[in-house]
């Protein structure tokens, strides 16, 4: 086997197209029992109106949402309309748990739940939806009530009538108010102040807000979201929320959870009977520590040899291939690294210096 692509999102789905393209030996592992990376398990009331958008995989256009219908069943299907159509070899579902060179150190050892798979090379596409944060708070584990993540949000009704701490700062985060605003008595809370975005958002602005995140992943920093450096901006659907002063009410993080709700510095008490945790999320690569790709930093240092916008490959191991990680993991950044990808291996390959 040339290759062994893991996870079949965007990322994923974009690398094996031009995987398949190029000519090389491949194999797609995802570990859903579904095809739709994270999108099937995104919450119910997500509609195609809500969802920021969706970049067109290679070699098709996306369809004509139906801005109403629900986003964890219009894209799964798209993604499963890809692979049968382009005929992809996807395994699902295998879940990949440590990966390792072999010891003459020629080929991969990619250790899964149905067996092991040699390779020569690898391309990660495992995004970050399997590895849920919730940073850690004094009394966080005498809460008496529910606590969610954006992972399992569990939608509009569930928490009707109920006073709701929403902490974090992001695009989830302002979602959830608005979605909630009137239905729930909310409380917002942030670590940092949000930033909020007034001018237009046109490519100028785009590209200056992936070399962000392009210098962190360059320096073999943790990465940050794109959204932590393009700043937010109010949609229609979350202007009710801002009519009633919800996003002005912010304050900042609690001290401590206590078992009926949250104290803040200054001694102040709210009540809740939800934490809604809308704090992120960070790259599932725990599989690949055996290889000893991350920098002293604590994230992976990635190089750019095709593209000097994309970095895909690893600085210390340039058989491993990323897709979807730093500033890649964004629908269109995903598409666009999957090929310089694809074009890397075929390279690594053929015994082209990259």
């Amino acid at each position: 086997m040339d290759t062994v692509v893991i996870g079949a999102g965007q990322a994923g789905l974009s690398a094996a197209h031009h995987l398949q393209r190029l000519g090389v030996d491949f194999v797609v592992l995802d570990a859903n029992d579904a095809p739709g990376g994270a999108w099937q398990h995104r919450w119910d009331s997500l509609t195609m109106h809500d969802v920021h958008g969706v970049a067109d995989l290679p070699g098709t256009d996306v369809p004509a949402w139906d801005p109403a219908a629900q986003a964890n069943v219009e894209v799964p299907e798209y993604f499963a309309d890809y692979e049968r159509r382009n005929n992809l070899p996807v395994e699902r579902p295998v879940r990949v748990t440590r990966v390792e060179s072999d010891p003459t150190g020629d080929e991969l050892l990619v250790h899964t739940t149905r067996g092991t798979w040699r390779a020569r090379s690898l391309i990660n596409a495992t995004g970050t939806w399997d590895t849920p944060f919730i940073p850690y708070y004094p009394g966080i584990d005498t809460f008496r009530c529910e606590q969610f993540h954006t992972a399992h949000y569990p939608g509009v009704a569930a928490l009707a009538g109920k006073r709701v701490v929403v902490i974090g700062g992001g695009a989830s985060a302002v979602q959830f108010l608005g979605e909630l605003a009137g239905v729930a008595d909310l409380t917002w809370v942030t670590r940092r102040p949000p930033v909020w975005r007034t001018s237009e958002f046109n490519p100028d602005a785009g590209r200056e807000a992936v070399a962000l995140v392009e210098e962190r992943v360059k320096r073999g920093l943790p990465p940050r979201s794109v959204v932590s450096v393009t700043g937010l901006m109010l949609r229609e659907q979350e202007r009710k929320a801002a009519d009633m002063g919800i996003y002005a009410a912010r304050r900042a993080m609690f001290a401590r959870i206590e078992p009926d709700g949250v104290r803040f510095p200054d001694g102040s008490f709210q009540p809740a009977d939800v934490l809604l945790w809308a704090t992120g999320f960070r790259p599932s690569i725990a599989h690949l520590a055996p290889l000893g790709l991350r920098s002293p930093e604590g994230g992976i240092e990635l190089l750019a040899p095709r593209d000097p916008h994309t970095f895909t490959t690893s600085a210390v191991d340039g058989r491993i291939h990323f897709v979807g990680y730093g500033p890649s993991a964004s629908t269109i950044g995903a598409t666009r690294a999957g090929r310089v990808a694809a074009l890397a291996v075929r390279e690594q390959l053929d015994g082209v210096a990259a």
